[in-house]
């Protein structure tokens, strides 16, 4: 894996209009925030998007990490079964807090990102017409950067189906936002009919609480390479269909039209309801499912509606983190180094998903290291944590040395070759 492109001053000057940061195409680079590593003076980056990535990639790297567990029983879901107490805190911790909340909250920013995209191309001159091909074209190239990620790699991907969500909705983006509620609310209200069916009769097809991990001691790179090979078109419509992603890629497009995270300081009052309401709901539509297997034992179709919910709440649960982040960049008038290496890594979120993604494999795949067939959920879980905090640690490195995230760079080049 490449760190970091060095970009030399005179090619620089001819790129920075095209140059941009996973998400948050919008923000535009000035010569002083890239040369002199300054955040306080780069006023166009907005420091909430850039702390909701930052921890967005150490919630989902906690997500993932129980998915390569494959010596260990089925727990709830797609947690493993825990063996011991720390096993038990991890895996509450993650019903409350990972589980459906982290791809949530991926998704509010996805979709935030859409609108900021959209709107800087408009602010340069370009029509609306050929500000959504490029909108379009960035939503192809994330699905080609999510399949070589699955197939090769041997990475859980999410690229893919946010990549389907931004061709998907991206001509919401030249319509009024009246239209875009309406969508909203209709998307949100058939997945509230039919996600908690669909995993009430999954589960009971299933016969258990909980899913087996799709990896196992047999596997060998060759074969799940071929498997991915098969498998990779039906990936991002499977996700679509069993998780509600849609929803909370279009209410990241809804906050992005009041501008909450890139002018937070204007809506304090409105982020702080959105926290309430949000972490309220979503720790309401958690308790249920903590405890199933513990003090509760349903049927397995109930189980699925319960799971279901889960899901569902979920959205409140991503949206009120990001709205946590916007809080937070309202009030963060001094950067200290924690927050500038947070946000040096949120400034590169697709080069450190991908390198996490790898690292996970690496570490606990069956193909490579194979800690998964080793290791109880707790200690999968300080890996996860471990993996992105090096990823914190070679962001600010690269931070501090004016480079690029490589896979940022890449996707900029392959979106704008041709403008």
């Amino acid at each position: 894996m490449t760190f970091g492109i060095k970009i030399q001053k005179q090619t620089l000057c001819k790129d920075l209009n095209k140059l941009g940061y996973f998400l948050n195409p919008k923000e535009k680079i000035s010569m002083s925030v890239l040369l002199n590593n300054s955040i306080a003076k780069g006023k166009t980056r907005a420091v909430s998007l850039d702390l909701a990535r930052g921890a967005m990639l150490l919630l989902i790297a906690l997500a993932h990490a129980p998915l390569y567990l494959y010596n260990s029983e089925p727990g709830i879901m797609q947690r493993a079964e825990s063996i011991n107490f720390f096993d038990q805190v991890v895996n509450l911790f993650g019903m409350f807090f990972i589980d459906n909340r982290a791809r949530a909250m991926f998704a509010v920013i996805f979709g935030y990102g859409l609108v900021l995209s959209f709107e800087s191309q408009i602010s340069k001159g370009k029509r609306k017409k050929d500000a959504l091909k490029t909108i379009r074209r960035r939503s192809w190239y994330l699905i080609l950067f999510g399949i070589i990620l699955a197939v090769f790699i041997g990475g859980q991907d999410i690229l893919m189906a946010y990549g389907l969500a931004g061709i998907l909705f991206s001509w919401l983006l030249t319509r009024e936002i009246k239209a875009l509620m309406r969508t909203l609310t209709i998307i949100t209200l058939l997945y509230c009919l039919f996600t908690p069916i669909i995993w009430g009769f999954n589960m009971q097809e299933i016969g258990s609480y909980g899913f087996a991990p799709e990896v196992s001691a047999t596997d060998t790179y060759l074969s799940i390479t071929m498997k991915s090979l098969i498998s990779f078109p039906i990936i991002p419509i499977m996700i679509h269909l069993m998780f509600p992603i849609l929803p909370s890629v279009l209410a990241g497009m809804w906050i992005a039209r009041y501008q909450l995270l890139t002018k937070p300081e204007q809506h304090l009052r409105t982020l702080y309801f959105i926290t309430i309401i949000g972490l309220t709901v979503s720790f309401l539509g958690a308790l249920p499912l903590s405890f199933i297997g513990s003090v509760w034992h349903p049927r397995f179709f109930i189980a699925g509606l319960i799971s279901g919910l889960h899901m569902l709440t979920g959205i409140a649960g991503g949206l009120a983190y990001a709205a946590i982040f916007g809080w937070i960049g309202a009030r963060l008038k001094n950067p200290g180094f924690i927050s500038h290496s947070l946000m040096a890594l949120g400034k590169r979120s697709l080069t450190f998903y991908v390198w996490n993604e790898t690292m996970l494999v690496l570490f606990l795949s069956p193909v490579a290291l194979d800690l998964g067939g080793r290791v109880s959920n707790g200690i999968a879980a300080m890996l996860a944590v471990g993996i992105w905090a090096l990823s914190v640690v070679l962001a600010t490195l690269l931070e501090k040395n004016n480079l690029y995230g490589p896979l940022e760079i890449l996707l900029r080049r392959l979106v704008y070759k041709h403008q």
